[in-house]
């Protein structure tokens, strides 16, 4: 996101990057004389036609925007309040708040290390901003800021600049003279935009806010050639409404490959299969252990049912990273895990079954053929083969080859 005041008012760009296909816009009116309507984006549903706030801004200019970013936990205790729903909360913050001096107040009642994965900005009219994050609250009034997914106060603007979309934004607001139009604001969203190279996943929905007229324009999926506008008082004289923002563009061939992109995370019945096959590899890699240990004095073909236990166990542990990191259906491919040495090794098991499905499948056709194996390990074996083979077609579809991404 960025800020910028220019030519007597402020503008505010946002980009969330998801891949999400639920993207949101509503508008919540004034409940009391003392209360301000607003506008609030999102992608992410947490209830019945409820998202989670990812930017919005009030009618009289305050506007803030929510990024993923990383704190280390901290020990310290608080006698702060507590923040028991996240929507109500940050909902409440731009209908009670006109300034990021009341924003700051408002804030420091709370223990607001809840968020301890976020990092907030919020500016007002005037172009003063405040960054809030898990245990610190940053002031600044300079005539533009940029921020992406950090926080200020543990990363230097060196760190910083290593993200391409944040060094993309600081470039062209520090190379250009910033100025408050919408051409210019579009173009700075632009360059900070992201397309990745897997199901065209990237900058879901750019907001851009302007704190004195009132307008927030809006671009879908990263394309932004066109545009659709909200006048905030306009829409608030209508009550309280919520707009599915993918019916407001023209079809986005890119957005609807994403949203036809089925993953475990957006299908419950690829959930469950995955638990399913990961249960049965569990009990054939067991059933092949015993059949090894008991005939492995008789018959030396059952020594290999000790190798096929052992992927089976390996391939149990990959299911469970499926089933458990998102990233890894639109990240590059192998997938890296941010922390997790262990979880960036298990996306290299793809590769791993698909090179040793032919030694493994021609092994089954000798065993099968064994007149001395018994029929029922025989059956075991053959299913667990069309288990591999079923989970490279998954593995294929879901793009965990396409390494020259």
């Amino acid at each position: 996101m960025y800020k910028l005041t220019a030519d007597g008012k402020t503008m505010v760009g946002c980009n969330e990057d998801a891949w999400r296909t639920t993207s949101r816009i509503w508008f919540e009116t004034a409940k009391n004389e003392s209360e301000y309507g607003a506008a609030f984006t999102g992608s992410r549903k947490v209830g019945p036609n409820q998202f989670a706030p990812q930017s919005g801004m009030n009618t009289v200019g305050l506007t803030f925007s929510r990024l993923v970013s990383y704190f280390p936990k901290s020990d310290q205790k608080s006698d702060k309040k507590n923040i028991t729903n996240e929507v109500s909360y940050l909902t409440e913050i731009l209908h009670t708040c006109a300034t990021v001096a009341d924003v700051k107040r408002f804030i420091e009642q709370y223990d607001h290390s809840i968020f301890i994965g976020d990092v907030f900005i919020y500016i007002d009219s005037s172009g003063n901003y405040l960054v809030v994050e898990p245990y610190d609250l940053i002031e600044g009034s300079d005539q533009y800021y940029v921020l992406s997914n950090f926080c200020p106060s543990i990363t230097t603007n060196d760190k910083a600049r290593k993200l391409e979309r944040y060094r993309n934004g600081e470039d062209l607001l520090t190379n250009h003279t910033p100025n408050a139009s919408l051409d210019f604001c579009t173009a700075v969203s632009d360059t900070m935009h992201v397309c990745r190279s897997r199901n065209g996943d990237g900058t879901l929905l750019t907001s851009i806010w302007d704190t004195k007229e009132g307008l927030v324009n809006l671009y879908f999926y990263h394309s932004y050639d066109s545009t659709v506008q909200f006048d905030i008082a306009d829409e608030l004289a209508q009550g309280d409404h919520i707009i599915n923002v993918a019916s407001l563009f023209p079809t986005n061939p890119e957005f609807e490959r994403l949203a036809s992109f089925k993953t475990p995370f957006n299908t419950a019945s690829l959930r469950v299969s995955l638990v399913i096959l990961a249960g049965i590899l569990t009990l054939l890699a067991f059933s092949f252990i015993v059949f090894s240990l008991r005939n492995r004095k008789t018959d030396s073909a059952y020594k290999n049912l000790i190798f096929i236990s052992g992927l089976n166990v390996a391939l149990t542990f990959y299911f469970f990273v499926l089933a458990t990191n998102i990233g890894i259906y639109y990240f590059d491919a192998p997938f890296k895990h941010y922390s997790s040495s262990l979880i960036s090794m298990s996306s290299y098991m793809p590769f791993l079954l698909l090179i040793i499905t032919v030694p493994i499948f021609t092994y089954t056709i000798r065993f099968v053929r064994n007149a001395g194996a018994k029929a029922g390990i025989k059956s075991l074996l053959v299913a667990n083969n069309l288990i591999y083979l079923l989970s490279i077609i998954a593995f294929a579809y879901w793009g965990l080859f396409n390494f020259w991404n």
